[in-house]
Protein backbone atom coordinates (compact mmCIF):
# COMPACT_ATOMS: atom_id res chain seq x y z
CA UNK A 1 0.00 0.00 0.00
CA UNK A 2 2.87 2.37 0.71
CA UNK A 3 4.28 1.80 -2.74
CA UNK A 4 0.96 2.47 -4.44
CA UNK A 5 0.62 5.74 -2.53
CA UNK A 6 4.15 6.78 -3.57
CA UNK A 7 3.46 6.07 -7.30
CA UNK A 8 0.23 8.00 -7.17
CA UNK A 9 1.99 10.95 -5.57
CA UNK A 10 4.65 10.97 -8.35
CA UNK A 11 1.99 10.87 -10.98
CA UNK A 12 0.33 13.87 -9.40
CA UNK A 13 3.40 16.18 -9.78
CA UNK A 14 3.25 18.57 -12.76
CA UNK A 15 6.44 19.03 -14.79
CA UNK A 16 7.61 20.60 -18.04
CA UNK A 17 7.22 18.33 -21.01
CA UNK A 18 8.71 20.98 -23.36
CA UNK A 19 10.09 24.36 -22.37
CA UNK A 20 10.16 27.39 -24.70
CA UNK A 21 13.04 27.80 -27.15
CA UNK A 22 14.75 30.77 -28.75
CA UNK A 23 12.72 32.05 -31.67
CA UNK A 24 12.82 34.75 -34.32
CA UNK A 25 9.97 36.36 -36.20
CA UNK A 26 9.72 39.03 -38.87
CA UNK A 27 7.69 42.17 -38.10
CA UNK A 28 3.95 41.73 -38.72
CA UNK A 29 4.15 37.95 -38.71
CA UNK A 30 3.19 35.55 -35.96
CA UNK A 31 5.26 33.25 -33.79
CA UNK A 32 4.35 30.42 -31.47
CA UNK A 33 6.28 30.20 -28.21
CA UNK A 34 5.98 26.56 -27.25
CA UNK A 35 5.32 25.44 -23.65
CA UNK A 36 3.91 22.00 -22.74
CA UNK A 37 3.23 20.69 -19.23
CA UNK A 38 3.00 17.05 -18.14
CA UNK A 39 0.22 16.33 -15.64
CA UNK A 40 -0.80 19.99 -15.56
CA UNK A 41 -2.92 20.96 -12.52
CA UNK A 42 -2.30 24.67 -12.13
CA UNK A 43 -3.03 27.69 -14.32
CA UNK A 44 -0.83 28.72 -17.29
CA UNK A 45 0.50 32.27 -17.63
CA UNK A 46 3.29 34.16 -19.43
CA UNK A 47 5.58 37.02 -18.60
CA UNK A 48 7.92 39.11 -20.74
CA UNK A 49 10.96 40.84 -19.36
CA UNK A 50 9.76 40.03 -15.85
CA UNK A 51 6.23 41.44 -16.31
CA UNK A 52 2.94 39.51 -16.70
CA UNK A 53 1.39 39.28 -20.16
CA UNK A 54 -2.33 38.79 -20.54
CA UNK A 55 -4.31 37.02 -23.24
CA UNK A 56 -5.59 39.55 -25.80
CA UNK A 57 -7.58 38.49 -28.81
CA UNK A 58 -5.72 39.21 -32.02
CA UNK A 59 -2.44 39.79 -30.22
CA UNK A 60 -1.68 37.12 -27.62
CA UNK A 61 -3.72 33.93 -27.89
CA UNK A 62 -3.36 30.37 -26.72
CA UNK A 63 -1.87 28.26 -29.51
CA UNK A 64 -3.00 25.02 -27.90
CA UNK A 65 -5.40 23.85 -25.20
CA UNK A 66 -4.11 24.85 -21.76
CA UNK A 67 -6.53 22.44 -20.09
CA UNK A 68 -4.66 19.52 -21.64
CA UNK A 69 -1.25 20.92 -20.77
CA UNK A 70 -0.43 22.84 -23.98
CA UNK A 71 0.31 26.34 -22.73
CA UNK A 72 1.96 27.49 -25.99
CA UNK A 73 1.40 31.17 -26.79
CA UNK A 74 0.65 32.59 -30.21
CA UNK A 75 2.20 36.04 -30.65
CA UNK A 76 0.42 37.80 -33.52
CA UNK A 77 1.39 40.83 -35.61
CA UNK A 78 4.85 40.84 -34.02
CA UNK A 79 6.30 44.24 -33.24
CA UNK A 80 9.74 45.11 -31.95
CA UNK A 81 8.58 47.56 -29.29
CA UNK A 82 6.04 45.10 -27.75
CA UNK A 83 7.21 41.59 -28.37
CA UNK A 84 10.98 41.52 -28.54
CA UNK A 85 12.39 40.35 -25.23
CA UNK A 86 12.78 37.45 -22.80
CA UNK A 87 9.69 35.31 -22.29
CA UNK A 88 8.89 32.84 -19.50
CA UNK A 89 6.13 30.22 -19.28
CA UNK A 90 4.69 29.85 -15.76
CA UNK A 91 2.22 27.42 -14.16
CA UNK A 92 0.70 27.92 -10.72
CA UNK A 93 0.96 25.14 -8.13
CA UNK A 94 -1.49 22.24 -8.10
CA UNK A 95 -2.54 23.42 -4.64
CA UNK A 96 -1.01 25.57 -1.95
CA UNK A 97 0.53 22.53 -0.32
CA UNK A 98 2.05 20.90 -3.43
CA UNK A 99 4.60 23.65 -4.03
CA UNK A 100 4.94 22.45 -7.65
CA UNK A 101 4.59 25.83 -9.40
CA UNK A 102 6.68 26.00 -12.59
CA UNK A 103 8.70 28.80 -14.25
CA UNK A 104 10.55 28.04 -17.50
CA UNK A 105 14.00 29.30 -18.31
CA UNK A 106 13.87 32.76 -19.98
CA UNK A 107 14.06 32.51 -23.75
CA UNK A 108 14.49 35.21 -26.31
CA UNK A 109 11.80 36.04 -28.81
CA UNK A 110 13.50 38.21 -31.38
CA UNK A 111 11.47 40.45 -33.65
CA UNK A 112 13.73 40.86 -36.61
CA UNK A 113 14.71 44.27 -37.92
CA UNK A 114 16.76 44.41 -41.12
CA UNK A 115 20.02 46.22 -40.40
CA UNK A 116 21.40 49.00 -42.50
CA UNK A 117 23.55 47.99 -45.43
CA UNK A 118 27.08 47.08 -44.34
CA UNK A 119 29.77 49.73 -44.62
CA UNK A 120 33.53 49.36 -44.97
CA UNK A 121 35.82 51.70 -43.09
CA UNK A 122 39.55 52.06 -43.60
CA UNK A 123 41.94 54.39 -41.80
CA UNK A 124 39.00 56.16 -40.19
CA UNK A 125 37.22 56.83 -43.48
CA UNK A 126 34.13 55.14 -44.86
CA UNK A 127 34.83 53.64 -48.30
CA UNK A 128 31.87 53.84 -50.69
CA UNK A 129 31.08 50.80 -52.80
CA UNK A 130 33.38 50.56 -55.81
CA UNK A 131 36.09 52.81 -54.38
CA UNK A 132 39.62 51.77 -53.48
CA UNK A 133 41.21 50.48 -50.33
CA UNK A 134 44.85 51.44 -50.72
CA UNK A 135 47.54 49.51 -48.85
CA UNK A 136 51.21 48.74 -49.26
CA UNK A 137 52.36 45.30 -50.37
CA UNK A 138 53.27 43.18 -47.37
CA UNK A 139 51.87 45.59 -44.78
CA UNK A 140 49.39 44.30 -42.23
CA UNK A 141 46.28 46.49 -42.26
CA UNK A 142 42.92 46.60 -40.50
CA UNK A 143 39.71 46.97 -42.52
CA UNK A 144 36.46 47.42 -40.63
CA UNK A 145 32.95 46.44 -41.61
CA UNK A 146 29.86 47.43 -39.66
CA UNK A 147 26.16 46.76 -39.96
CA UNK A 148 23.95 48.81 -37.65
CA UNK A 149 20.45 49.01 -36.31
CA UNK A 150 19.51 45.40 -36.86
CA UNK A 151 17.85 42.84 -34.66
CA UNK A 152 19.39 40.42 -34.13
CA UNK A 153 22.86 41.62 -35.19
CA UNK A 154 23.85 40.67 -38.69
CA UNK A 155 26.44 37.98 -39.31
CA UNK A 156 29.38 39.58 -41.15
CA UNK A 157 31.51 37.67 -43.63
CA UNK A 158 34.63 38.73 -45.57
CA UNK A 159 35.67 37.80 -49.10
CA UNK A 160 38.84 38.67 -51.02
CA UNK A 161 38.09 37.88 -54.62
CA UNK A 162 36.13 34.63 -54.50
CA UNK A 163 37.85 33.39 -51.35
CA UNK A 164 36.08 33.65 -48.01
CA UNK A 165 38.34 34.76 -45.18
CA UNK A 166 37.36 32.80 -42.10
CA UNK A 167 38.25 33.20 -38.45
CA UNK A 168 37.57 36.96 -38.33
CA UNK A 169 36.24 38.09 -34.96
CA UNK A 170 32.93 39.93 -34.73
CA UNK A 171 31.64 42.03 -31.85
CA UNK A 172 28.01 42.98 -31.29
CA UNK A 173 26.60 45.67 -29.00
CA UNK A 174 23.29 47.43 -28.64
CA UNK A 175 22.91 50.84 -30.20
CA UNK A 176 23.38 53.74 -27.82
CA UNK A 177 20.12 55.33 -28.94
CA UNK A 178 18.06 52.13 -29.23
CA UNK A 179 18.72 49.25 -26.88
CA UNK A 180 16.56 46.89 -28.94
CA UNK A 181 18.77 47.22 -32.01
CA UNK A 182 22.32 46.06 -32.55
CA UNK A 183 25.53 47.23 -34.13
CA UNK A 184 27.73 44.48 -35.58
CA UNK A 185 31.43 45.17 -36.14
CA UNK A 186 34.03 42.94 -37.80
CA UNK A 187 37.70 43.92 -38.22
CA UNK A 188 39.69 42.14 -40.89
CA UNK A 189 43.39 42.23 -40.04
CA UNK A 190 45.19 41.05 -43.13
CA UNK A 191 48.49 41.23 -44.98
CA UNK A 192 47.75 41.93 -48.62
CA UNK A 193 50.19 41.19 -51.43
CA UNK A 194 50.59 42.62 -54.89
CA UNK A 195 49.03 39.47 -56.36
CA UNK A 196 45.74 40.67 -54.85
CA UNK A 197 45.92 44.10 -56.46
CA UNK A 198 42.69 44.88 -58.29
CA UNK A 199 40.71 42.17 -56.53
CA UNK A 200 37.39 42.86 -54.86
CA UNK A 201 37.24 42.96 -51.08
CA UNK A 202 33.67 42.33 -49.99
CA UNK A 203 31.84 42.43 -46.68
CA UNK A 204 28.58 40.48 -46.61
CA UNK A 205 25.93 41.02 -43.93
CA UNK A 206 23.72 37.95 -43.51
CA UNK A 207 20.30 38.56 -41.94
CA UNK A 208 16.97 36.80 -42.21
CA UNK A 209 15.06 40.09 -42.37
CA UNK A 210 16.73 41.08 -45.65
CA UNK A 211 14.53 40.23 -48.66
CA UNK A 212 17.49 38.41 -50.21
CA UNK A 213 18.85 37.19 -46.84
CA UNK A 214 22.08 39.17 -47.32
CA UNK A 215 23.48 42.52 -48.41
CA UNK A 216 27.04 43.41 -49.22
CA UNK A 217 29.41 46.25 -49.92
CA UNK A 218 32.56 45.87 -51.91
CA UNK A 219 35.65 47.89 -52.65
CA UNK A 220 38.65 47.43 -54.89
CA UNK A 221 42.04 46.54 -53.48
CA UNK A 222 44.71 49.03 -54.51
CA UNK A 223 47.89 47.29 -53.38
CA UNK A 224 50.88 49.52 -54.00
CA UNK A 225 54.37 48.18 -54.57
CA UNK A 226 57.65 49.23 -56.05
CA UNK A 227 58.48 48.38 -59.66
CA UNK A 228 59.95 45.18 -60.99
CA UNK A 229 61.09 45.21 -64.60
CA UNK A 230 61.92 42.91 -67.44
CA UNK A 231 63.65 43.73 -70.70
CA UNK A 232 62.38 42.49 -74.04
CA UNK A 233 64.13 42.62 -77.39
CA UNK A 234 67.69 41.83 -76.34
CA UNK A 235 69.53 41.18 -79.58
CA UNK A 236 71.17 37.89 -80.50
CA UNK A 237 74.01 37.44 -82.98
CA UNK A 238 75.88 40.17 -84.82
CA UNK A 239 74.28 43.54 -85.43
CA UNK A 240 75.45 45.37 -88.56
CA UNK A 241 75.38 49.09 -89.14
CA UNK A 242 72.72 50.39 -91.53
CA UNK A 243 71.42 46.86 -91.98
CA UNK A 244 69.92 45.72 -88.69
CA UNK A 245 67.62 47.43 -86.20
CA UNK A 246 66.92 46.98 -82.50
CA UNK A 247 63.78 47.67 -80.48
CA UNK A 248 64.16 47.44 -76.72
CA UNK A 249 61.17 47.38 -74.41
CA UNK A 250 61.39 47.85 -70.67
CA UNK A 251 58.23 46.57 -68.99
CA UNK A 252 57.55 47.52 -65.38
CA UNK A 253 55.18 45.78 -63.01
CA UNK A 254 54.36 48.50 -60.49
CA UNK A 255 51.53 50.21 -58.67
CA UNK A 256 51.18 53.12 -58.99
CA UNK A 257 52.46 53.04 -62.58
CA UNK A 258 56.19 53.58 -62.86
CA UNK A 259 58.22 56.00 -64.92
CA UNK A 260 60.70 54.23 -67.22
CA UNK A 261 64.17 55.72 -67.38
CA UNK A 262 66.78 54.78 -69.98
CA UNK A 263 70.48 55.55 -69.57
CA UNK A 264 73.56 54.97 -71.66
CA UNK A 265 76.84 54.13 -69.94
CA UNK A 266 79.11 57.11 -69.74
CA UNK A 267 76.28 59.61 -69.95
CA UNK A 268 75.65 61.70 -66.82
CA UNK A 269 71.93 62.17 -67.46
CA UNK A 270 68.89 60.40 -68.83
CA UNK A 271 69.37 59.68 -72.51
CA UNK A 272 66.89 60.15 -75.32
CA UNK A 273 67.29 58.30 -78.59
CA UNK A 274 64.84 60.61 -80.27
CA UNK A 275 67.27 63.52 -80.24
CA UNK A 276 70.98 64.15 -80.07
CA UNK A 277 70.76 65.99 -76.76
CA UNK A 278 70.05 65.04 -73.18
CA UNK A 279 66.61 65.37 -71.64
CA UNK A 280 65.45 65.39 -68.04
CA UNK A 281 62.75 62.74 -68.42
CA UNK A 282 62.15 59.98 -70.92
CA UNK A 283 59.06 57.98 -69.99
CA UNK A 284 58.59 55.81 -73.05
CA UNK A 285 59.11 52.15 -72.22
CA UNK A 286 60.25 51.38 -75.78
CA UNK A 287 63.28 52.66 -77.66
CA UNK A 288 63.97 51.93 -81.32
CA UNK A 289 67.33 52.11 -83.05
CA UNK A 290 66.40 52.26 -86.72
CA UNK A 291 68.75 51.89 -88.47
CA UNK A 292 71.58 50.87 -86.21
CA UNK A 293 74.54 53.21 -86.26
CA UNK A 294 77.96 52.73 -84.79
CA UNK A 295 77.32 55.54 -82.32
CA UNK A 296 74.59 53.37 -80.79
CA UNK A 297 77.21 50.93 -79.51
CA UNK A 298 77.39 50.83 -75.74
CA UNK A 299 75.66 49.63 -72.60
CA UNK A 300 72.07 50.74 -72.12
CA UNK A 301 70.21 50.31 -68.87
CA UNK A 302 66.58 50.78 -67.96
CA UNK A 303 65.07 51.21 -64.55
CA UNK A 304 61.65 52.13 -63.26
CA UNK A 305 60.55 54.20 -60.29
CA UNK A 306 57.34 55.24 -58.61
CA UNK A 307 56.31 56.70 -55.27
CA UNK A 308 57.05 53.42 -53.50
CA UNK A 309 60.60 52.88 -54.77
CA UNK A 310 62.68 52.02 -57.79
CA UNK A 311 63.80 48.85 -59.49
CA UNK A 312 67.25 47.44 -59.97
CA UNK A 313 68.51 48.43 -63.43
CA UNK A 314 68.73 45.92 -66.25
CA UNK A 315 71.59 46.40 -68.71
CA UNK A 316 71.88 45.34 -72.33
CA UNK A 317 75.02 45.71 -74.46
CA UNK A 318 74.64 46.90 -78.03
CA UNK A 319 77.69 46.15 -80.18
CA UNK A 320 77.21 47.48 -83.69
CA UNK A 321 79.47 45.80 -86.25
CA UNK A 322 80.72 47.51 -89.41
CA UNK A 323 83.24 46.56 -92.09
CA UNK A 324 86.75 48.00 -92.16
CA UNK A 325 87.61 51.29 -93.74
CA UNK A 326 91.21 52.32 -94.35
CA UNK A 327 91.85 55.68 -92.70
CA UNK A 328 95.59 55.94 -93.31
CA UNK A 329 98.23 54.18 -95.41
CA UNK A 330 101.75 55.44 -95.92
CA UNK A 331 103.80 57.21 -94.87
CA UNK A 332 103.39 58.48 -98.46
CA UNK A 333 101.97 57.21 -101.69
CA UNK A 334 105.56 56.88 -102.96
CA UNK A 335 108.27 55.66 -100.64
CA UNK A 336 111.97 55.58 -101.57
CA UNK A 337 114.20 53.25 -99.57
CA UNK A 338 117.96 52.81 -99.73
CA UNK A 339 119.25 49.36 -100.53
CA UNK A 340 120.04 47.29 -97.44
CA UNK A 341 118.47 49.88 -95.14
CA UNK A 342 115.35 49.67 -92.92
CA UNK A 343 111.98 51.08 -93.94
CA UNK A 344 108.45 51.05 -92.43
CA UNK A 345 104.99 51.16 -94.01
CA UNK A 346 102.01 52.02 -91.79
CA UNK A 347 98.29 51.21 -92.15
CA UNK A 348 95.29 52.20 -90.00
CA UNK A 349 91.69 51.02 -90.40
CA UNK A 350 88.43 51.58 -88.51
CA UNK A 351 86.16 48.57 -88.12
CA UNK A 352 84.24 46.44 -85.65
CA UNK A 353 85.34 43.78 -84.90
CA UNK A 354 88.89 45.08 -84.87
CA UNK A 355 90.28 44.43 -88.36
CA UNK A 356 93.09 42.03 -89.21
CA UNK A 357 95.80 43.37 -91.56
CA UNK A 358 97.72 42.07 -94.54
CA UNK A 359 100.43 43.76 -96.59
CA UNK A 360 100.42 42.63 -100.22
CA UNK A 361 103.25 43.34 -102.70
CA UNK A 362 102.77 43.22 -106.46
CA UNK A 363 106.14 42.91 -108.19
CA UNK A 364 107.19 44.99 -111.18
CA UNK A 365 108.14 41.92 -113.15
CA UNK A 366 106.18 40.79 -116.15
CA UNK A 367 104.49 38.08 -114.12
CA UNK A 368 103.21 40.63 -111.55
CA UNK A 369 103.57 38.13 -108.74
CA UNK A 370 101.77 39.00 -105.47
CA UNK A 371 103.51 38.34 -102.16
CA UNK A 372 102.12 38.54 -98.64
CA UNK A 373 104.73 40.63 -96.84
CA UNK A 374 103.13 41.12 -93.42
CA UNK A 375 100.13 40.65 -91.11
CA UNK A 376 100.45 43.66 -88.82
CA UNK A 377 99.49 47.29 -89.01
CA UNK A 378 103.15 48.18 -89.55
CA UNK A 379 105.23 46.49 -92.21
CA UNK A 380 108.86 46.70 -91.11
CA UNK A 381 111.46 45.77 -93.72
CA UNK A 382 114.76 45.49 -91.87
CA UNK A 383 117.02 44.86 -94.89
CA UNK A 384 115.67 46.37 -98.08
CA UNK A 385 116.65 44.61 -101.28
CA UNK A 386 115.41 44.98 -104.80
CA UNK A 387 113.08 42.06 -104.12
CA UNK A 388 110.96 44.45 -102.03
CA UNK A 389 110.57 46.96 -104.83
CA UNK A 390 107.05 47.14 -106.19
CA UNK A 391 103.50 48.25 -105.44
CA UNK A 392 102.10 47.63 -101.96
CA UNK A 393 98.54 47.66 -100.68
CA UNK A 394 97.20 47.30 -97.14
CA UNK A 395 94.21 44.98 -96.78
CA UNK A 396 92.06 45.23 -93.62
CA UNK A 397 89.40 42.57 -92.96
CA UNK A 398 86.97 41.40 -90.30
CA UNK A 399 84.11 38.89 -90.06
CA UNK A 400 80.48 39.93 -89.56
CA UNK A 401 77.75 37.28 -89.28
CA UNK A 402 80.15 34.67 -90.64
CA UNK A 403 81.09 36.66 -93.76
CA UNK A 404 84.47 38.25 -94.34
CA UNK A 405 84.38 41.95 -95.05
CA UNK A 406 87.49 43.78 -96.25
CA UNK A 407 88.85 47.09 -97.43
CA UNK A 408 92.03 47.82 -99.42
CA UNK A 409 94.19 50.93 -99.35
CA UNK A 410 95.34 52.99 -102.26
CA UNK A 411 98.61 51.56 -103.63
CA UNK A 412 101.98 52.61 -102.18
CA UNK A 413 104.95 52.43 -104.55
CA UNK A 414 108.18 51.35 -102.90
CA UNK A 415 111.26 52.34 -104.91
CA UNK A 416 114.67 50.93 -103.90
CA UNK A 417 117.74 53.14 -104.47
CA UNK A 418 121.08 51.45 -104.82
CA UNK A 419 123.85 50.03 -107.05
CA UNK A 420 123.17 47.32 -109.65
CA UNK A 421 122.29 43.91 -108.34
CA UNK A 422 121.81 40.74 -110.37
CA UNK A 423 118.45 39.08 -109.80
CA UNK A 424 119.89 35.62 -109.42
CA UNK A 425 116.55 33.88 -109.34
CA UNK A 426 115.96 35.18 -112.87
CA UNK A 427 119.33 33.94 -114.29
CA UNK A 428 119.60 30.61 -116.15
CA UNK A 429 122.55 28.67 -114.69
CA UNK A 430 123.25 26.83 -117.94
CA UNK A 431 122.47 27.41 -121.63
CA UNK A 432 122.78 24.50 -124.07
CA UNK A 433 123.30 25.08 -127.87
CA UNK A 434 124.50 22.98 -130.82
CA UNK A 435 128.05 23.37 -131.93
CA UNK A 436 128.33 26.09 -134.50
CA UNK A 437 125.06 27.74 -133.45
CA UNK A 438 124.68 31.15 -131.84
CA UNK A 439 124.18 31.30 -128.08
CA UNK A 440 122.27 34.10 -126.33
CA UNK A 441 123.16 34.77 -122.71
CA UNK A 442 120.93 37.17 -120.68
CA UNK A 443 121.16 38.47 -117.14
CA UNK A 444 118.55 40.63 -115.34
CA UNK A 445 119.87 43.51 -113.25
CA UNK A 446 118.15 45.76 -110.74
CA UNK A 447 119.57 49.20 -110.31
CA UNK A 448 118.31 52.61 -109.33
CA UNK A 449 119.39 54.70 -111.09
CA UNK A 450 119.80 52.36 -114.07
CA UNK A 451 123.29 50.94 -114.91
CA UNK A 452 125.47 52.86 -117.39
CA UNK A 453 127.65 49.92 -118.48
CA UNK A 454 127.46 46.11 -118.52
CA UNK A 455 130.55 43.86 -118.77
CA UNK A 456 130.64 40.10 -119.56
CA UNK A 457 133.60 37.97 -118.44
CA UNK A 458 134.64 34.62 -119.89
CA UNK A 459 137.52 33.18 -118.06
CA UNK A 460 140.18 35.92 -118.10
CA UNK A 461 138.56 37.72 -121.01
CA UNK A 462 136.06 40.51 -120.65
CA UNK A 463 133.93 42.29 -123.19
Amino acid sequence: MLRQYYDADCRAAQTFEKQPDYNEVNPGQESIVTCKIFNKKGQCSWQKDGKPVGIYLGKYEWAGNPDTGDCSLRVMNAALEYDDGEWECQVTASDFQAQDALTSRPVKLVVRVPPNAPQIEYNGTQIPTGKNVTAAHGARVAVKCSSRYGNPPALLKWFVGEEEITGVNQTNKTEDDNAKKWAALSILEYTFTKQQNGKIIKCVAVHEAYPTKSRDTQTILDIQYGPQIKLLGQPEGDLEENKDEVTLRCIADANPPATIVWRKAGRPDIFSFQASFFVKKFKNETISLKPLLRRHSGSFSCEAKNEIGKSQPITVDIDVKYPPKITRAGPERVVVAALYNRTVLVCQADGNPQPAYQWLQKTTTAEETVYVRGAEQMLVIHNVTYDYQGRYVCKASNIISGTERHSQSEPIDLSVMGPPQVLRHAVEKEVAVERGSDAALAVTFCSNPGPTKAIWEWGSMSK
